[in-house]
């Protein structure tokens, strides 16, 4: 099932999202159709609470077949820093830079209930930072740095390619 996304300024996106207890089969399935529901709108990450869940449930695959899906997931460590632009699914056509760690490592539970952890990089760690913020009521825009218009975003890319 795919969920619509809330869009800004709802006020479900501003909520801090309530640990997970146990999980479930119904859980689970709600980990599945947020995945359809971020890939169906053309993402690399989802937060629950961007469905309307009040949940600390995120998905983020920056590769495709590289998922994480995270419950209750916890920044335990963090190096380094770098600002990049970044765009949210709840807020269309919005996009600005963000100062965020070059290297975290997250401690969260998997699907089967296993606590797990692992260290990201570059961009799939800024992707899990972006949605655990969601997971506390934050947003990018929040954070932004410079704002950059839509139609400057594709400039902005290749002028920072390198970055």
């Amino acid at each position: 099932m795919r969920y619509p996304i809330l869009i800004h300024p709802a006020k479900e996106l501003k909520r801090i999202a309530r640990p997970v207890d146990f999980i479930s089969d119904e859980l689970v399935k709600l980990l599945e159709d947020m995945y359809e529901t971020m890939i169906a709108h053309d993402g690399i990450g989802l937060a629950a609470p961007q469905i309307g869940k009040n949940l600390q449930i995120a998905i983020v695959e920056v590769e495709e077949g590289d998922r994480f899906e995270l419950i209750n997931p916890v920044i335990v460590e963090q190096k380094g820093s770098s600002i990049d632009v970044e765009g949210c699914l709840s807020i269309p056509e919005t996009y600005g830079t963000v100062e965020r760690a070059d290297e975290i490592v997250v401690r969260y539970f998997d699907r089967e209930g296993e606590e797990m952890e692992v260290t990201a990089y570059g961009y799939l760690a800024r992707a899990i930072q972006h949605e655990i913020d969601h997971l506390h009521g934050k947003l990018f825009i929040d954070q932004v740095i410079k704002y950059i218009a839509p139609e400057d975003l594709e400039t902005y890319m290749e002028e920072h390619i390198n970055d």
